[in-house]
């Protein structure tokens, strides 16, 4: 059997790691913190917020919702009330997606 690389997943990001991935500002996810209940990063003794892949994962929904979909900071709280395993479902297709690009993208650079 060959040996199959694992991509390394960190258990916490903090926020510099986080606004870096979704290349918006610091204090829009403060923003999105205190607006959304879902996000609830750690802090720690400094005040230092710390998010886990669940945090991640909350918020590309939040994004997708209102950059993609065009919803209002309430419309995108109402969606996730009442629609959060669809909402979640959806992310997991589109993560799956992104992946099966980037292996694709990586299997014609190689040709």
């Amino acid at each position: 059997m060959p040996y199959k690389e694992r991509e390394i997943s960190k258990m916490y990001y903090t926020m510099g790691e986080v606004s870096a991935m979704f290349d918006v500002n610091q204090s829009l996810l403060r923003f999105y913190e205190k607006e959304f209940d879902i996000l609830q990063p750690k802090k720690n003794k400094k005040g230092n917020r710390y998010f886990t892949n669940e945090d991640i994962e909350n918020l590309k929904i939040i994004f997708h919702l209102i950059r993609d979909k065009g919803y209002t900071i309430n419309g995108a709280k109402e969606h996730m009330r009442n629609n959060m395993g669809e909402s979640k479902d959806q992310q997991r297709v589109l993560n799956a997606l992104e992946n099966l690009k980037k292996f694709l993208l990586e299997v014609r650079d190689q040709l």
